[in-house]
């Protein structure tokens, strides 16, 4: 198959946005042949089946690179108790936040959780999304860990979207090990990532390093059997308060390490030194009401590549849309919507370990979105507003 789209104003992502006016691409089977100026075709592609875009807007699809899309129930119960005054860790600890979904989730099948999920992954990708990471957590048994895991496969099965699954039973305590986290880790997050692994159901490993939820020395036998499987390693850290999960992160190569908004300067560095991605997560500021920002500053200054992402999850981040997540990154974290667009495509790529698509240029995979819009910042400016033309997904477009 092959297919040339003309007329079009490309943010190719090559070099900050990489614009270029009055652009073409041609795409044979699933990648991207050539792009330049329209009057530069080459004859080859010139006899290619053509689809006119009128200038619109043409960026490559959107990777969001930090979901929780899969879960049982839902928290508007805690949203109302968080506007009452509780905050997330008063709520975690009387029993609610990720342990309530935890609950509903463990009573669901696997049909229902996969149910429940399209719809939400079906907003994202109306949002522009062509890969999406799905990460387990709610389950906290070996068996319902893995559960969730084969869900996120089927995700990508059903939808027309790349899924990157990532194990992340370390993501609380469940009340059956209360006050044992090391023995939750020995007893069901190594074991439920050998199984998952061992049904080729995990990509990435992750865990989160909080006061809440797990220190880093008892994320350090996790991190290690992660290491020996071959799995690359990401970290929810410093969201409350700085354990240094980042700078242990680091020290293990981590593809990214996520939230951020108390790391300090040692994690900024440490980060620097491996190429650590910094993923940053408006969606969960904005929910919570916080108030301590990620230094974005230390970041960009140290030259730590930064993603954006929904962080898609039923209590501290309920949203589907990349674009609003890049608008929140711009307003308030002061990311330049060049650097928030830069987060939602060639660095979300980074922090996925994903080195095929992300920009538009020969050889990567021709996931792309058009716009209705004729300047990249447009994107980042509107506020719930997604101006989304069309999509195409490995060279055929989305009718």
């Amino acid at each position: 198959m092959s297919l040339l789209l003309t007329d079009a104003t490309l943010a190719t992502m090559t070099d900050g946005y990489g614009l270029i006016a009055d652009g073409a691409v041609a795409i044979v089977g699933e990648r991207i042949a050539w792009v330049g100026p329209q009057s530069a075709i080459p004859a080859p592609y010139q006899q290619f089946p053509k689809e006119h875009f009128g200038g619109r807007l043409v960026t490559p699809g959107l990777i969001d690179c930090h979901t929780h899309v899969i879960f049982g129930g839902d928290r508007a119960a805690e949203f109302e108790m968080r506007l009452n005054g509780a905050s997330y860790e008063e709520v975690a600890r009387a029993g609610g936040g990720i342990l309530s979904t935890v609950k509903a989730t463990r009573a669901a099948s696997e049909a229902d959780l996969l149910a429940a999920a399209l719809p939400r992954v079906d907003q994202m990708i109306a949002a522009g999304a062509t890969v999406i990471e799905v990460k387990s957590g709610y389950g906290l048994t070996v068996a319902d860990e893995v559960k969730m895991l084969r869900v996120a496969r089927g995700i990508g099965r059903a939808r027309r979207v790349h899924v990157v699954t990532t194990h992340l039973a370390a993501h609380a305590v469940p009340p059956e090990f209360k006050g044992r986290a090391a023995a939750y880790i020995e007893e069901v997050a190594i074991p439920s990532l050998r199984a998952a692994h061992a049904e080729g159901l995990v990509d990435h490993v992750d865990a989160f390093c909080e006061g809440i939820a797990f220190s880093p020395d008892e994320l350090r036998p996790l991190f290690a059997v992660a290491v020996q499987l071959g799995l690359p390693i990401k970290l929810h850290a410093e969201q409350l308060s700085d354990l240094k999960g980042a700078v242990m992160a680091a020290k293990h190569g981590a593809l990214s390490a996520d939230h951020l908004e108390y790391l300090g300067a040692d994690g900024v560095a440490a980060m620097a030194a491996a190429g650590t991605v910094a993923v940053i997560l408006p969606g969960a500021f904005y929910t919570l009401r916080e108030t301590h920002a990620p230094p974005i500053a230390a970041l960009r200054a140290a030259g730590v590549r930064m993603a954006v992402a929904t962080d898609m999850n039923p209590g501290s981040s309920p949203i589907a849309s990349l674009p609003l997540a890049m608008n929140m990154a711009c307003t308030l974290f002061r990311l330049t919507p060049e650097e928030a667009l830069c987060g939602a495509t060639v660095h979300a790529c980074a922090a996925l370990g994903l080195t095929d698509r992300g920009r538009i240029a020969p050889g990567q995979r021709a996931d792309l979105c058009i716009w209705e819009a004729r300047h990249p910042a447009e994107l980042s400016y509107r506020i719930g507003a997604t101006p989304l033309h069309s999509r195409i997904f490995g060279g055929e477009i989305d009718r």
